[in-house]
Order: C-alpha cells, then structure tokens, then sequence
C-alpha cells in the first residue's frame, strides 16, 4: 500500500527534488498559540530566519481537508485570521480531511506529515509531554510516541514547564528517543534555560548534531531525536516569576475543569496574560532560536547525504 503523500509547495518540492536543506514548521503556533496579528507577524519572522541560514521553511497545515507542506505568504496570512480552525494531532487528520477542514498541525501531526513529504527536520517552540498528576488522568501527549515511531528531528526548547518534566523525560528513554542537548548539560524549560534535569547527551555545533543524525538513521532505530536548544540568554524569564505564574494558571484550569486539547492553549493565554505580555516576547524569541539551529543542522543534513 503506497502512502499518502501531501501537497507541496513548488519552493519545498524544488527543494526535496534537489537535496537542498529544508526545515519543517508546525501551524498551531499561528493558529492556537499567539493572537493576531502576532501569530503572522511570527511565523512570517520564523521562516526568514530560516531562509537567513541556508534553508528552506516548510509550514505544514490542513487546508480546506487538503494535506499541505509550504505555504505562501497569503496562505499564512489566512491561516492567522480564520475563524473555527481545528488543532490536528496525528490522529485527527483522517477526519480532518474527510471534513474538510482546516487545521493547525501539532508537533505530532507536522512529524508525521514533514516524514511523508521527506523532511528530517522540524522546528517547533517546545514539545507535549507528560502532563502533571498524570498518574491519575494518563494524559500523555502523543508528541512523545510519534518520536518513538518517525524518523524526525525536533528542535525544541525543551518541553513547556506547564508539564511534569521528570517524567516526560523518562517516557522518550522508554521511546527509544535520544535527547540531546544544544551546548549545555542541562535540559531546558521552555522559558527558563533550565529545568534542574540533565540531557542525555550533549552537542556543541550543528554539524555534530546533523551528523548524530546521520548515524541513528543509519542505525535503523526508526525513532526520532530531540534537539534540546535553551532560550537565549537575554529573552529567558527567571524560575521564580515563570513557576510562580504557570502554578496560578495551573490551578486557575483545575478550577475550571479545563483539560485534554484544550488545557495547554488555556494555560500559555493564561500565563500570557499574568506575565503581562513577557511570556509572548519569550515564546517569539525562544522558537526564532530553534528555527535558526534547525536551518543550520538542515544544511549540514543536506551535505552529510549528497557527500
């Protein structure tokens, strides 16, 4: 049975046809993560750091049911603005497509998606984990068994610290999934630079992390690899102030009995909102950052297998 394949854009498909390097970028940043006109204005910004550092951006989404790899600065535009949009986990699309309707693509939707197109690499803010008091509600994100099963490399800023961390890493070491850590030891927290946990491993260039890689495919392990890559410095938020904030939204969506799809949308506008703003400025700058190490693992990606 051949594999479904989605609609690319001619800059991806020109890009695939000659082994360029290609970043993919996931949609429910723009359309669940950030308001408008922020969210444009960001994933507009996202794909120029791309194209800034050799490579080509491949936004993917689900688009009136159709399957899309790359879209062009209109499609984005409508995608920031459009009422009604779907969040589409691996899972949803199927139904999407039968409905007909348009889709933000989670981490695990855009992994298998950029997989069926052919692209290695994707670019994200942070990945689902675990969630916390998961040992009652089994809420576990499906971002983590679609690493165990899709020869992706996510480049995140670790996992939002909205999630119970310990255990999150301890669900990819069951996965088969190595996590490795971009110049540091420590494994970051989305808004801070660190969580208190180690990485697995670490790597200090892109070239060393492309070439990691390489082997693990080689390996024929079938899994994926998080590339762990720590907030700048300048626009990370301090432990206290961001803890303290993501406990109140915690409690605030217990309260309120917010949960599911629905719980990780509410706590990042919640902590938005008491953060004043910072926490929008941090999340913008910290996934410009992952786009820029994902452009540059791409092109030494890229060169690793025409060589």
């Amino acid at each position: 049975m051949s594999l479904l394949k989605p609609k690319l854009s001619p800059e991806v498909a020109d890009a695939l046809a000659n082994g360029g390097a290609i970043v993919a970028l996931e949609s429910t940043i723009i359309t669940h993560g950030m308001p408008y006109p922020a969210n444009l204005e960001t994933a507009l910004s996202v794909e120029a750091v791309v194209r800034e550092n050799g490579a080509v951006p491949a936004t993917i989404a689900v688009i009136d049911g159709e399957l899309r790899v790359g879209l062009e600065h209109d499609e984005l535009e409508k995608l920031a603005q459009a009422k009604g949009v779907v969040k589409a986990s691996g899972r949803d699309l199927a139904v999407a497509m039968v409905r007909g309707q348009t889709a933000g693509t989670t981490v695990s939707a855009t992994m298998l998606l950029a997989d069926l197109a052919g692209i290695e690499i994707f670019a994200t803010g942070g990945v689902g984990g675990v969630h916390r008091g998961a040992e009652q509600t089994f809420d576990i994100s499906a971002d983590l068994t679609e690493l165990g099963r899709t020869k992706t490399a996510v480049v995140c800023a670790g996992v939002k610290s909205i999630l119970d961390i310990a255990k999150t890493l301890e669900y990819l070491e069951t996965q088969r999934v190595p996590v490795i850590a971009y110049g540091t030891e420590d494994f970051p927290a989305f808004f801070t630079r660190q969580s208190g946990y180690k990485a697995d491993h670490r790597l200090d260039t892109a070239e060393e992390i492309a070439r990691a890689m390489h082997h693990h495919h080689q390996l024929g392990t079938g899994t994926g690899l998080l590339i762990a890559n720590p907030i700048p410095e300048e626009a990370a938020l301090t432990p206290d102030f961001i803890d303290g904030t993501i406990a109140d939204a915690v409690r605030e969506a217990d309260e309120r009995g917010i949960g599911r799809k629905e719980l990780t949308p509410f706590l990042l506008a919640r902590i938005n909102e008491l953060s004043k703003g910072e926490s929008l400025k941090a999340n913008i700058e910290l996934v410009r950052n992952n786009a820029r190490l994902a452009a540059k693992m791409a092109v030494a990606y890229a060169a690793l297998k025409k060589g």
